[in-house]
């Protein structure tokens, strides 16, 4: 692998953020030490070391801290200082990705409604990521040992969904899924695709989304020599999946596609963004403000994450 570095950025200061990161380094460091100097972590070393002090873990001195803030901070407790410096970390890592410093971004967890407070407008990292990137076409996947899903509507409400589904949209979450199953060195893959309705519209009974929507995208995909199947009933998608007939599944909407994959994968899934210049990953979960500086988080999502983000380098 050539050199290489990956930023990450320390996501909300008051979250669990630094508990897993200090977490990872240490899986690392017994495990993978060589990566270490490639990584540079963007956030508040003061933090840092507290946490560091508190877990009994030391940081390992290959990793490089860029610290952009110097706060005191209650774990569980956000506040307006904390929100801002998240946000500050990310974009540090915005700039050191454009300028070709770093090659991958992993995200430790922001809040939303933090971002929202400091007059931010974006619901997180992916769409921040392709308005930064000027990308239009992008997809939020969710990568598993057992399971791969990407979404083609994400944070919108359910009412919403039948709407913003049309064939291009599904076109190319295909296309930048099935661009992300050769990254992965995946030979022969198959995707299979969710139906919106129950029984995937039981021929038209109980919705026609399948037959106006679905079914040309699925074609289109066919000419394209990409390899996607369906519509399915995704009540039985989802195991025919886990049992490996399939490589991924696009999922129409958010819990769709969200609620078996972290049924299998809460610990250890990891949520990537498609379609962006650079490698983007973060874990599955939230900043769990509830369980923040009582050392119990658990970091396999992080690991993961910052994993697939090597593995992806190197391929």
């Amino acid at each position: 692998m050539e050199f290489f570095k990956i930023a990450i950025s320390m996501g909300c200061p008051a979250g669990i953020g630094p508990e897993i990161i200090v977490k990872a380094l240490d899986y690392f460091k017994k495990e993978n030490p060589s990566i270490l100097k490639n990584i540079v972590i963007i956030g508040d070393e003061k933090v840092l070391l507290n946490t560091s002090k508190n877990l009994r873990i030391s940081i390992p001195k290959e990793v490089e801290i860029d610290s952009l803030s110097h706060l005191d901070i209650i774990p569980g407790k956000p506040n307006l200082e904390g929100y801002k410096a998240m946000a500050n970390y990310f974009k540090k890592a915005i700039e050191l990705a454009k300028n070709k410093k770093v090659q991958a971004i992993v995200t430790a967890p922001i809040s939303k409604e933090g971002l929202n407070k400091i007059g931010i407008n974006y619901s997180g990292h992916t769409d921040w990521l392709a308005k930064e990137f000027n990308v239009d076409k992008y997809v939020m996947t969710f990568y598993g040992e057992k399971m791969i899903v990407s979404l083609v509507t994400m944070h919108i409400p359910l009412k919403d969904v039948p709407k913003n589904i049309n064939s291009e949209k599904i076109v190319n979450t295909a296309k930048l899924s099935y661009e992300f199953l050769k990254k992965l060195k995946i030979e022969n893959p198959k995707m299979a695709i969710c139906g919106l309705n129950p029984h995937a519209g039981e021929g038209g009974i109980l919705g026609d989304e399948e037959k106006t929507i679905i079914e040309k995208a699925i074609k289109k995909c066919k000419k394209n020599g990409i390899p996607l199947y369906g519509p399915y009933p995704s009540d039985s998608l989802f195991y025919w999946a886990y049992k490996g007939k399939f490589n991924l599944i696009i999922a129409l909407y958010h819990d769709q596609g969200l609620i078996p994959f972290k049924l299998i994968h809460f610990e250890d899934g990891v949520n990537i963004t498609l379609g962006l210049p650079i490698i983007r990953t973060s874990p599955c979960h939230g900043t769990a403000y509830d369980i923040a500086g009582k050392g119990i988080a658990n970091p396999k999502s992080f690991i993961s994450a910052i994993d697939l983000s090597l593995k992806l380098l190197s391929n």
